[in-house]
């Protein structure tokens, strides 16, 4: 294992992931988002589904990089004045279940580890590594489980064969298996009426609240689940009774990526090469290996780029935004740790370097708010799970000086 600090430039590919994660008890800033798509995630959709409603909305062009947008300024060091935390430690434990098969994705609820690989969904204790229980893992029907979410004690779960899956858990810490989306109820409520029915394709036609292809992500937020497929749809559920709501054709082509923040907003991230929707600031990612920084022009309702953070090899399969943390994880094997400065500078705190795969899955957890060292959960397609405990020291603490020589380089 092999811990590296840089002080260089960054680049992308599709996910896209807010600064709220209900884990972390971080304070955030609602005001930033993130958004990065991977070339490792569906090009182009096969099938679309057309939406029983169509919302419009603003995009952004995900498309530039350093060969497409030369002029755009990559940020550099910050100084030693300018900076938040300096990385003092890290450690990392791991965990490499057998048979092994490529993570597809990680997520953290409370004290649990959820693990997603091929169909088998594997359930970790996050302070023993211990492991406690394993599900759908008889179902490979389902396909690959492509995303992992949690609202109001349910676990959903989206998967290659267009079913979104709701479980339980029970007091012994196993898994029950729910229901799957659209419900039996739902479906029933709508196939009598024609107009419930929209093409998919030549001579096929599906009821309006199915997905018609590979559902690549999933997001909770204020009572609404937000689906995303290669279908180019994005479907809004009703928590409370697992019905769906409305559905809009969101992109042109595969949609691989969704977060929704705390204020409501949701972003999706494509194929298509656009961001759906704009905030003050947004992180882009895609294959071109760099990650954009978008702002927003001053009495303007667009954004525009502002620099380029430049540095990976390969395409970037996942971010995750803390506070003043970005956080990516990248087809070249690395993560990296990125911490925003003062005027808007950006570092590279940290690169971890220990996967023999691409990294496909991030996140992030800090238990104690009061602890300045945060726990970044990483998931590859080479079958293992490493957690790296990284500590911070601020500005002014004893190991600061000595830490900003040593891993800013």
């Amino acid at each position: 294992m092999k811990v590296r600090s840089w002080l260089a430039t960054c680049s992308t590919g599709t996910c896209v992931a807010s600064t709220h994660d209900s884990t972390i008890p971080f304070s955030y800033d609602t005001s930033e988002h993130l958004v990065s798509d991977s070339s490792y995630n569906r090009g182009t959709a096969t099938s679309s589904s057309p939406s029983s409603s169509d919302s419009s909305c603003s995009s952004l062009p995900s498309n530039l990089s350093l060969q497409t947008l030369p002029s755009v300024p990559s940020l550099q060091k910050l100084f030693p004045e300018t900076i938040v935390f300096s990385v003092f430690d890290i450690s990392v434990t791991s965990i490499k279940p057998r048979p092994k098969h490529p993570i597809t994705c990680v997520a953290v609820q409370g004290n649990l580890l959820y693990v997603a690989s091929v169909s088998e969904i594997s359930v970790y204790d996050r302070q023993t590594s211990a492991l406690l229980d394993v599900y759908n893992g008889r179902d490979s029907s389902s396909g690959s489980v492509k995303s992992v979410t949690f609202y109001n004690g349910k676990i959903f779960t989206a998967h290659q064969d267009c079913k979104i899956r709701v479980w339980q858990m029970t007091m012994t810490k196993k898994h029950k298996f729910s229901t799957v989306l659209p419900t039996v109820n739902d479906r029933l409520s709508r196939f009598v009426i024609p107009k419930n029915y929209v093409s998919v394709r030549r001579h096929v036609k599906r009821l309006w609240i199915e997905h018609a292809d590979a559902i690549t992500g999933l997001a909770a937020n204020k009572g609404l689940i937000y689906s995303i497929s290669w279908d180019k749809t994005l479907k809004i559920w009703r928590a409370s009774d697992v019905r769906c709501l409305q559905s809009i054709k969101a992109h042109d082509d595969a949609i691989n990526a969704i977060t929704a923040s705390v204020d409501g907003t949701v972003y999706t991230g494509s194929a298509d090469k656009r961001i759906h929707d704009e905030r003050s600031v947004l992180f882009s990612g895609a294959c071109d290996r760099s990650i954009l920084v978008w702002e927003r022009e001053d009495s303007a309702a667009y954004m525009v780029v502002a620099a380029a953070l430049r540095g990976h090899g390969k395409a970037i399969l996942c971010l995750v935004n803390v506070c003043d943390l970005l956080m990516s994880g990248s087809a070249d094997r690395m993560v990296r740790i990125w911490q925003r400065g003062s005027a808007g500078k950006y570092c590279c705190l940290a690169v971890l370097d220990g996967h023999q795969k691409p990294v496909k899955s991030l996140t992030v957890v800090k238990d104690d708010e009061h602890s300045d060292v945060i726990s970044v959960i990483s998931g590859s397609l080479d079958g293992e799970i490493r957690t790296w405990k990284v500590s911070f020291s601020k500005p002014g603490s004893p190991q600061s000086a000595a830490d900003i020589q040593k891993w800013n380089l």
